[in-house]
């Protein structure tokens, strides 16, 4: 069993920063999440990808963000326990939450924070004659390293902002690359669509529109081709070595709609000064939290953690006012902090 002060819930950005906003008022935090590696949707979506809102940061990837965030949290040795889910969340006789993980890893915490993002998320999977033969090595639904797809004949398929971003970036990467869609119309931004047409010109790229992928072509793990199916017209082969697949993600609020939380459909309602859920002792911030007003914007759930952090010191300490003191000059903060005066 190991005592902790706050058990979070999601190792986003949001979580990451929750950690660090309690440290500074002196509690201790561990951070569950299904996902193997701290950051989030920024490091499984678009690690590579800009991200140009976050205050004084005039632009910077998900993984870069997500490093500083990690960086920063240093001084307070928090517990990060990944590729886990809280399978078990109990609120206790003495007030207390017993939490434990699809690991069978148990704690005691005295609050809880969900920062889950949309919650627990997977691809939306390709389904495909040939596709049970297939390891992650040639069929992708996420994009860790570009380079790996260097003098490649790829096939992505998708419509969005994910399928083409990746048909931009990669198309001086890949030898070639064949776009499919379901549809004529794009999801994505116009600007890219733009790009994406650009290179179809140039050769770079082979689009097939209103048509999908009935078949996967290949043996011993080897992708040889792909069998495209047209709506108006006869199935099509396609030579490729590589397919990504990009389809969207489905989200599910998982165990956490079995909390007793009060759900907005796939959202977590809140109050705006704790932001505490209908469970006292429970707070959600993040893109996992709803109220009038709210917007999925990383800088408001920063916002949201650090009211929050305030909100679980008064509850732990109900005895006590809780002062704000400023990084800038206060000794109890630079001590936390590790910061010589």
């Amino acid at each position: 069993m190991i005592n902790t002060d706050v058990v979070i819930v999601g190792a986003g950005p949001c979580g990451i920063f929750q950690v660090f906003e309690l440290g500074l008022l002196g509690l201790k935090a561990q951070v569950i999440d299904s996902i193997r590696e701290p950051g989030g949707q920024c490091v499984e979506l678009y690690p590579d990808k800009p991200i140009y809102d976050i205050p004084a940061i005039p632009v910077c990837t998900g993984e870069e963000l997500t490093q500083a965030l990690m960086r920063q949290i240093e001084p307070f040795d928090c517990g990060m326990h990944l590729g886990e889910e809280v399978a078990v969340l109990q609120r206790q006789a003495d007030d207390t939450f017993l939490v434990e993980t699809s690991a069978g890893r148990q704690f005691n915490a005295k609050a809880v924070v969900i920062a889950a993002g949309v919650g627990s998320f997977q691809p939306r999977a390709l389904r495909a004659a040939g596709i049970d033969a297939l390891s992650e090595n040639k069929l992708h639904y996420r994009v860790r390293n570009p380079e790996q797809f260097a003098g490649k004949k790829l096939a992505i398929l998708g419509g969005g902002d994910s399928a083409l971003d990746w048909v931009v970036e990669l198309a001086g990467v890949a030898q070639h690359i064949t776009l499919v869609h379901r549809r004529d119309e794009y999801r994505a931004a116009q600007a890219t669509v733009d790009k994406m047409r650009a290179l179809e010109v140039a050769g770079k790229v082979a689009t097939i529109e209103n048509a999908r992928v009935t078949e996967i072509v290949g043996e011993d793990d080897t992708i040889s081709s792909i069998v495209v199916k047209p709506k108006e017209s006869d199935s099509v082969n396609v030579d490729v070595e590589e397919v990504l697949v990009f389809f969207g993600l489905a989200p599910k609020l998982g165990p956490i709609a079995d909390w007793g939380l009060d759900i907005n459909r796939k959202t977590i309602n809140v109050d705006t000064e704790k932001f505490e859920t209908s469970e006292p002792g429970i707070y959600a911030v993040g893109d996992i939290n709803h109220y009038p007003g709210k917007k999925k914007l990383i800088l408001c759930g920063f916002h949201e953690a650090a009211l929050a952090a305030f909100a679980i010191k008064q509850r732990l300490e109900p005895g006590k006012k809780v002062h704000l003191q400023y990084t800038t000059t206060s000794p109890i903060m630079h001590q936390r902090l590790g910061v010589e005066d």
